[in-house]
């Protein structure tokens, strides 16, 4: 009781100590747990047709690297129901504002579209199949474009939608392996997601000049 009477600080000092390292350690694991990823890729094979080949190839690498992903299936269901979703992600901003809706700290959007040449090789059945696979990552709190790739493939191949699909697979490939890397380091380098927020209820408080005095220590 001595001791309080001469420092009465002292307790709320230790309280506040003891919050700022609770706080430290949430911090730590938002950062650690590395960012939630969307995907929005328009793919075209034979260059019309809808298909999700460079979609679960980048759901697979992601999940390699520990990354969360949103529910792709979630994402293709509301979009295929609501068009304008598709046409809001023209641009950072309402690409940012879509991952955003979907609890994503990144959204990766691009193209990817294959084509056949116009003839095939010649005394041969065979044909050449060309790919070009376009990415860019933007986070979702500032719409930032922190990576971005473009790759292109060509492949020979005897079928079209094969060929097609290997063509793409090939691009999409490098172009992954491109930007996920890159996204990853950027966003580490940024500290993470911007405007973490944290709640930290403290019990006991019950004079004001304390209350002042735990908001100072914890600026």
């Amino acid at each position: 009781m001595e001791s309080l009477r001469k420092d009465p600080m002292k307790p709320i000092r230790t309280l506040c100590v003891f919050a700022a390292l609770l706080v430290s350690a949430a911090l730590s694991q938002v950062h650690a747990a590395g960012p939630k990823v969307m995907l929005l890729i328009d793919e075209k094979s034979l260059g019309t047709i809808a298909t999700s080949e460079i979609e679960a190839m980048a759901v697979q690498m992601l999940i390699d690297e520990n990354l969360s992903v949103v529910d792709q299936d979630m994402v293709r269901a509301n979009i295929k129901k609501d068009q304008a979703m598709l046409k809001s992600a023209g641009d950072n901003r309402g690409a940012a504002a879509l991952g955003l809706q979907y609890g994503a700290d990144i959204i990766l959007v691009g193209d990817a579209v294959a084509k056949p040449s116009a003839r095939r090789i010649a005394e041969s059945n065979l044909r050449t199949y060309q790919a070009v696979v376009t990415l860019r990552a933007i986070r979702t709190d500032n719409s930032e474009t922190i990576a971005s790739a473009s790759e292109s493939a060509s492949v020979v191949g005897l079928e079209d939608v094969s060929g097609s699909s290997q063509a793409l697979k090939t691009a999409g490939k490098k172009a992954l392996g491109a930007i996920i890397p890159s996204m990853t380091q950027k966003w580490a380098a940024g500290g993470g997601p911007s405007g973490n927020e944290i709640s930290l209820m403290i019990g006991g408080v019950d004079q004001a000049w304390k209350l002042q005095a735990i908001r100072e220590t914890l600026r």
